[in-house]
């Protein structure tokens, strides 16, 4: 059991004839909608609508990017401050002429930061309407279209020189921005690509291999969505699709065009759910951890919902670190306890990770979950609210397919839809430390993540006003990003509460 009393965590264990009864992590949050994105005039609006992708945070800015809407419904960038005020409008797409137009449209993908620079992909639009690679001001000015995805030709595959359609974000080091395509190239698989910050110097980096089926089988992996990571000079990514199976890989590619390798095939998935061990097709990118991958499937495992896993850089040690929960389907909405089809990428603070289920949860909305980096401790932190009406609207936002971001204990996000006008929200999600106690022989074992600073752990014998609450002793040791305190079972039953 444990209790939330004016923002201090209370955790009883009971001792009684060396008997603990188990307390399961908790932990309070506060969520905020920031911003709900306006009502469309027909297919227009002044901020945009169906924001697919997470945020960056300068200062106390968030910028992101919204799929649709926007004066000529092709999309938009934005900002808006850290406490919802101020939104911005900072670029929207323009219109097609001829089915084409001089900037892209449809973004889904996350920013990138640099200066007084924002960079990023739109999907569509541009000069062939296979997409762009974009540049603009932080405060909207100086839109710059530094690349063009060329034409596709033939209907599937769809093949070009440099790749089409990209999905996923930039990265930069130096002057220079990696990203994918997920589309388009000599065999119509997708690209990892480079060019300068100034873009000139565009150079198709390496070509997925021709993919054969359905599936689509092939030896490295087709159709790149999720954004690269870059350690030192090896780009680490996923494919969604290809592979051994057709079911999607993780690999790892040098920057100088050499030394491609498949770390992972996600396994075959069988049955109208689609199951297997492991995952499939992810769609979000990696994040790094000392010799350490983490990454979403948004299908397969056990249940069919996705997973969660890790892998080592050299492609040895696969784990699954969770596995979504199966849906009972109600009013066409999938409904468990922990949420369904990760889309987005994860983040890290110290050894929690954090990430986003885009469907699912208790309103089959989708969720904001967290997770040890060993597996243990999965926390539904949030479930997005019911959906109501013919818009489908709500309080909160629903189905969030892109990641988080952290700042303090404050997590910031996207719902590709729902909020007042179902196009969509931006919120925050205020954490608290989550405090857990176990039984070990002849202790108990109390953590919490070692992230949550200025907190100190308190016991009292009672509870009873007013309660005489003590410093406990000894002090916690920090390992592998956890607090840790052991006590002795001895004596009288002791309460324990996390103090700030």
């Amino acid at each position: 059991m444990v209790t939330n009393i004016k923002n201090r965590f209370l955790l009883p264990a009971f001792i009684a004839a060396l008997n603990l009864l188990p307390a399961r992590p908790a932990a309070a949050q506060t969520f905020t909608t920031l911003h709900s994105f306006t009502a469309l005039s027909g297919i227009t609006n002044s901020d945009g609508a169906y924001p697919d992708a997470g945020l960056i945070l300068s200062g106390n800015t968030l910028y992101g990017t919204a799929n649709n809407g926007g004066s000529s419904d092709k999309g938009t960038v934005f900002r808006v401050n850290a406490d919802g005020s101020s939104f911005t409008n900072l670029h929207s797409f323009t219109a097609y002429v001829s089915g084409t137009n001089r900037d892209g449209a449809a973004p889904r993908a996350s920013l990138l930061i640099s200066g007084t620079n924002l960079y990023g992909t739109a999907y569509e639009g541009g000069s062939s309407d296979c997409g762009t690679v974009f540049r603009v001001n932080t405060d909207g000015t100086g839109f710059t279209n530094l690349h063009s995805f060329p034409l596709v030709s033939g209907p599937y595959p769809r093949t070009n020189s440099d790749g089409a359609f990209p999905l996923a974000g930039l990265v930069l080091s130096g002057n220079t921005l990696y990203g994918t395509a997920r589309d388009g190239s000599t065999n119509g698989s997708g690209t990892v690509f480079a060019l300068n910050t100034d873009g000139m110097g565009f150079t198709n980096l390496y070509t997925f291999t021709a993919s054969s089926g359905p599936p689509a089988t092939n030896r490295d992996g087709a159709y790149p969505s999720g954004t690269l990571i870059l350690s030192g000079n090896i780009l680490y990514g996923t494919a969604q699709a290809g592979g051994t199976n057709g079911t999607g890989t993780v690999f790892a590619f040098n920057t100088n065009c050499t030394g491609f390798t498949n770390l992972h095939n996600f396994t075959a998935t069988s049955g109208s759910l689609a199951t297997n061990s492991d995952g499939a097709f992810p769609y979000g990118g990696l994040i790094l951890l000392g010799g350490t991958l983490y990454g979403t499937a948004e299908y397969g495992g056990t249940n069919g919902s996705g997973t969660v896993f890790a892998i080592s850089t050299n492609g040895t040690g696969f784990t699954i670190l969770h596995e979504f929960s199966s849906s009972v389907f109600v009013d066409y909405l999938n409904i468990n306890s922990d949420g369904a089809y990760p889309t987005g990428p994860l983040i890290l603070s110290g050894g929690t990770l954090y990430g986003t289920a885009s469907d699912g949860g208790t309103n089959g909305s989708g969720t904001v979950f967290a997770l040890n980096i060993d597996g243990t401790g999965f926390t539904n932190l949030h479930n997005f609210a019911a959906t109501s009406g013919s818009l489908a609207t709500n309080s909160d936002g629903a189905y969030p397919n892109g990641g988080l971001i952290l700042s303090g204990k404050t997590l910031y996000g996207t719902a590709s839809q729902g909020g007042d006008s179902f196009n969509g929200t931006v919120f925050s999600l205020s954490l608290a430390p989550q405090l857990a106690i176990m039984l070990s022989g002849i202790n108990v074992i109390l953590t919490w993540p070692a992230n949550f600073t200025g907190f100190t752990l308190q016991s009292t014998t009672n509870l009873v006003s007013p309660a005489g609450w003590n410093t406990n002793l000894p002090v916690p040791v920090a390992v592998n990003g956890t607090n840790t305190v052991t006590n002795p079972i001895a004596g009288k039953q002791m309460f324990y509460r996390l103090s700030q």
